[in-house]
């Protein structure tokens, strides 16, 4: 007996949508170019991520549309030569405006004559990656740090206590220094657990101007640090954000303080600081999205951070400086927390800047 014919099923979804409607409705950048890497078509995403029309750019190279390396360009003539598809991991690109992005991209061959390219920035991914780690790590260090101040400052109170009970009972009024010593080191440990834990009362958040915060800074470093030019450089579009004035000066000052102080320390000719505010829309800190952020970037062109201090840069104790306590980072970072921020930093010799992420929308 036959077997009955299969059924016949179509692909075509109902009201068929044309391919490049398709295309041009990806969020994915999709860059279509011919078999010398001459660009025939992009959606509105490629556009986006390389700052550029279709138009403008229509007929080009590639390399002179987003700077791709040579090795990059050798990579794509092979996938065409040998109709084989390629993907390359966190790439680097140079975009027209002279800016670099980290993209993911697969180079998909559809003939001997044209190369699909898919695009898929990975700068925004890898920042968060890294900020929530930032914030895991900066969860355990507070958690560490207030065992230990647990543990540190029991004994201590019980030292100073003995101290003070023996120095009644002395027969002789001049060994009364000693113990006067044991007091006083006593509460210097204690007044540094104190400082290792961070603001020690809870933010008062009102309304206030980020850059009244940025000039009480300046006028402070300007009379202790005036062979330093401090270059100021605000958006003043910039609406008011809830904080804790007090705190947020502390926490700017921490980290302004410390680049003037490491520019001094090496000799740098023409020593600049410099303090900027723009904002951020839809900015995600962490795993969560802000509709708006206020971006605090404190600049110096000083001699950068050591590759080996970046990942412990805001842990307590941990200082580049010689006389440096290590802890105005630390405070620093404790600080935006309560506020719901973070603090990064990128530094090569020669440029360094600390960015201070503050949400705008009130967190109470």
């Amino acid at each position: 007996m036959p077997e009955p014919p299969l059924p016949q099923y179509s692909f075509e979804p109902p009201g068929s949508v044309e391919p490049k409607r398709l295309l041009e409705h990806l969020t994915t950048a999709v860059v279509l170019l011919d078999g010398d890497l001459h660009v025939r078509w992009m959606n509105p995403a490629a556009e986006s991520l390389l700052a550029t029309s279709r138009l403008r750019v229509m007929g080009q190279r590639l390399e002179s549309l987003a700077g791709v390396e040579g090795s990059v360009e050798a990579v794509l003539f092979k996938a065409r030569d040998e109709l084989h598809p390629f993907t390359q991991r966190e790439a680097n690109l140079t975009l027209p405006s002279g800016d670099s992005a980290t993209v993911d991209f697969t180079v998909t061959p559809l003939s001997a004559d044209e190369l699909l390219i898919e695009i898929e920035p990975r700068d925004r991914l890898l920042r968060i990656s890294r900020e929530e780690a930032l914030i895991a790590r900066q969860e355990t260090i507070k958690v560490l740090t207030r065992g230990l101040a647990h543990e540190v400052k029991n004994p201590l109170g019980g030292i100073r206590g003995a101290a003070q009970l023996l120095e009644r009972d002395l027969p002789d009024p001049q060994l009364a220094e000693f113990t006067r010593v044991i007091v006083e080191e006593a509460d210097r440990l204690r007044d540094l657990v104190d400082r290792m834990l961070g603001p020690n009362s809870m933010s008062r958040h009102e309304p206030l101007n980020i850059h009244k915060v940025l000039e009480r800074v300046r006028t402070l470093l300007e009379a202790e640090h005036p062979r330093t030019e401090y270059v100021r450089d605000y958006d003043p579009s910039l609406p008011e954000l809830e904080g804790d004035e007090a705190q947020l000066i502390q926490a700017v000052l921490n980290v302004a303080r410390n680049a003037v102080q490491a520019m001094e320390e090496h000799g740098v000719d023409a020593p600049r600081l410099t303090l900027r505010t723009r904002a951020r829309r839809q900015f995600t800190l962490g795993a969560e999205r802000h509709r708006l952020v206020c971006e605090l970037g404190i600049l110096d062109n000083g001699p950068g951070i050591p590759e080996t201090l970046r990942e412990t840069l805001f842990y307590p104790m941990v200082s580049g400086r010689a006389e440096g306590s290590g802890l105005g980072l630390s405070i620093a970072q404790s600080i935006l927390h309560q506020h719901q921020g973070l603090i990064e930093c990128d530094s090569v010799p020669g440029c360094t800047e600390f960015r201070l992420l503050i949400p705008l929308e009130s967190h109470h």
